[in-house]
């Protein structure tokens, strides 16, 4: 026999009411338990500077004994116990992005009105694929594709649909784009591949995203599908190039894309968006241009132009956990003409039969690879409508007058050497640890690289590192500092800290590898308990740098812009 259960009666629930976050009940408990987690993340041991200090083992191996034996329990220690621990361990061993030093990564601290907003709409669990798995999520999901699309301009057959991320949105694009280009060729790729498909071509920035390598192995095209295109000196794709590749392309090949980059991830370049639209045209190429990083300029009113000719676009990448201060991840895909997803577009018997979709209970499942898919529209749908185009412009003119901060002082300084200027948030540069008569390319690269670990385990900054060919494209690749701004309440002091922490980390790791070198290491000594008090600038007026930014809109910022005069933003 096979044993049964009985389910309880409603006067003797196996279960509180307040278990499930949906209901009355289980809201109102969310409510006390996220307090209490929080009431937890602020009483919790927090580091002095954006990463605990210590190796990357030692941290790890901390957590984990933080987090207890690796094994599930037979019986839970209760929800305030278990938020309590991960809050601790979350606080303690975590990185603090809203750090003024923390400038590693395109990874920005989120907004208030996101994260909660992202709590809400967790709490519901909606899923994006049909109508009764969460109608109220479709509309802010429609809403933000909307909004997005009228901000670049696409036109009234827009459409889109959120990922989760940006390399996912480039692999979405790029699968349209080679079902647009087999549907003009008459071949049917979905149902027989791409063996059909004579030798597609992807042509795109030098600087472009990994992703799109990355995409088309995925897609079954090769990588060697790709074919870089170089770039000028201020590191955007040349069309005069795109335009030669294309005319030499003959019958044996199916060029399938150009992608375009506005914001490459190192120098924050925006690549020729008219010229490349209009040699795409001419070949009757797809024409995408991944906006991960830079879309956000389109909030600004001073940085929007830079992104003109994006409505000349297939398709758009934007990242909104990149400029737009949202918990990751929020990405999105746009396309000029809503009939790019049909290749998606599949009846599923469970989910969206003929007669309920013509009954208007269909959802999203035909613009995305996904079926389950969490309602992050929510907190992007939040963000616009808590602070409008306005505020976050706001948001990005301070990060931008920071990078720009960062730039003079860099190049007032004699010891670095600034590599790119600020285009938009990031400022590329490196440590001389040799002088110039005396170059030795092998310490420098050395140097740069130590003194990045060196400030991340004594816990004082986050930088970035990358490798650039500063003399040239035939040039070696050297090992270069970044610094990606993305926190608007920071200002030019903390900047000038970061400079300052920089220095002093360079030349701790300059003496441990040229005898009789000075080095500070009392200055390193002390970097675990805080970053640096004294801001105050040596040799850094702004006049004293030669270096003019490209855009001449940048020249009258100043460091009076990274004054944050309304706090919503």
């Amino acid at each position: 026999m096979i044993p049964t259960a009985q389910a309880p009666s409603r006067s003797a629930a196996w279960f509180a009411p307040d278990l499930l976050a949906g209901s009355p009940e289980g809201l109102l408990a969310t409510s006390t338990a996220f307090a209490s987690a929080v009431g937890a993340a602020l009483a919790a041991s927090r580091p002095a500077g954006p990463l605990p200090t210590g190796a990357p083992a030692d941290v790890l191996r901390s957590a984990a004994e933080a987090l207890g034996p690796p094994a599930l329990p037979r019986t839970g220690i209760g929800q305030e116990a278990a938020l309590h621990r991960l809050a601790r361990v979350l606080v303690g061993h975590g990185v603090d992005l809203a750090h003024p030093l923390a400038a590693a990564h395109l990874q920005p601290p989120p907004l208030t009105v996101a994260v909660a907003a992202d709590a809400l709409a967790s709490a519901g669990n909606a899923s994006l694929d049909t109508y009764d798995s969460g109608p109220a999520t479709l509309a802010v999901e429609r809403w933000v594709v909307a909004a997005l699309a009228g901000l670049a301009g696409l036109g009234e057959r827009a459409d889109g649909v959120l990922t989760p991320g940006g390399s996912l949105s480039n692999l979405l694009a790029l699968l349209l784009a080679r079902d647009a280009a087999a549907t003009r060729l008459g071949l049917d790729v979905r149902r027989h591949g791409v063996a059909a498909l004579p030798r597609p071509v992807v042509l795109c920035s030098e600087l472009a995203h990994f992703s799109v390598h990355r995409a088309c192995a995925a897609l079954g095209l090769g990588e060697s599908a790709v074919r870089p295109v170089p770039v000028d000196g201020r590191g955007r794709m040349r069309p005069e190039v795109v335009r030669a590749l294309l005319h030499r392309l003959d019958g044996k090949h199916t060029p399938l894309a150009v992608v375009a980059t506005a914001g490459t991830t190192d120098f924050g370049a925006v690549d020729p968006l008219p010229q490349l639209a209009e040699v795409a045209a001419e070949h009757g190429v797809w024409l995408h241009v991944d906006a991960a990083y830079g879309f956000g300029a389109l909030f600004s009113e001073r940085l929007a132009d830079r992104l003109a000719g994006l409505e000349l676009a297939d398709s758009v990448t934007v990242d909104l956990h990149k400029l737009g201060w949202q918990p990751a991840a929020a990405s999105v895909l746009l396309t000029a003409d809503t009939t790019a997803f049909a290749a998606l577009d599949r009846e599923v018997a469970y989910l969206n039969p003929a007669d309920d979709a013509a009954a208007g209970y269909d959802g999203l499942l035909g613009r995305s690879l996904q079926t389950t898919r969490r309602p992050d529209a929510v907190k992007v749908a939040a963000t616009l409508l808590a602070h409008g185009r306005h505020g976050l412009g706001r948001m990005v003119d301070a990060c931008h007058a920071l990078a720009l901060h960062a730039q003079r002082r860099i190049s007032a300084e004699p010891e670095l050497e600034l590599v790119a200027p600020a285009e938009l948030t990031t400022v590329v540069f490196r440590y001389r640890a040799t002088s110039p008569d005396g170059h030795d390319a092998a310490l420098d690269d050395e140097v740069n690289g130590a003194l990045r670990r060196l400030l991340a385990e004594s816990g004082r900054a986050l930088v970035g590192r990358t490798t650039v060919r500063p003399a040239g494209p035939d040039s070696p690749r050297r090992v270069c500092l970044k610094f990606t701004l993305l926190n608007p309440t920071a200002t030019a002091e903390d900047v000038d800290a970061l400079v300052d922490a920089v220095l002093e980390a360079a030349r701790a790791c300059r003496a441990e590898r040229v005898p009789g070198a000075p080095a500070e290491p009392e200055v390193m000594a002390e970097a675990a308990s805080a970053h640096a008090t004294d801001t105050s600038l040596t040799d850094s007026d702004p006049k004293n740098s030669d270096l003019t930014n490209s855009d001449p809109a940048d020249a009258d910022l100043t460091s009076s812009d990274l004054t944050n005069e309304e706090g919503a933003a």
